[in-house]
């Protein structure tokens, strides 16, 4: 019963996250460059979605996550977010 006390709390606790403008701004340099950005996701996915991009015939790359993407909430697991998600950016060849 412990366990659903706190996975309930977990839940509502997220429920009432939502991301800022910062979490989905994208690099400046990048755009200046004439990356537009995507989303962000761990390895894997992000693999996954570069290779599909690739095929619809855009340049792609990954971006590790800016402090500034992650929310402010999640200090205990920043170090993780920021080995194991990227941020994709394309844009046309």
């Amino acid at each position: 019963m412990n366990n659903l006390i706190r996975i309930e709390a977990l839940l509502a606790g997220s429920r009432e996250r939502v991301l800022s403008h910062a979490h989905l701004e994208a690099d400046p340099a990048l755009v200046a460059e004439g990356w537009e950005r995507r989303f962000s996701a761990d390895e894997h996915r992000a693999r996954e979605a570069m290779e599909l991009y690739s095929q619809l015939g855009y340049e792609v790359r990954a971006e590790p996550l800016r402090p500034e993407e992650m929310h402010e909430d999640c200090e205990d697991c920043k170090t993780v977010v920021a080995l194991q998600f990227q941020t994709i950016y394309t844009r046309k060849r």
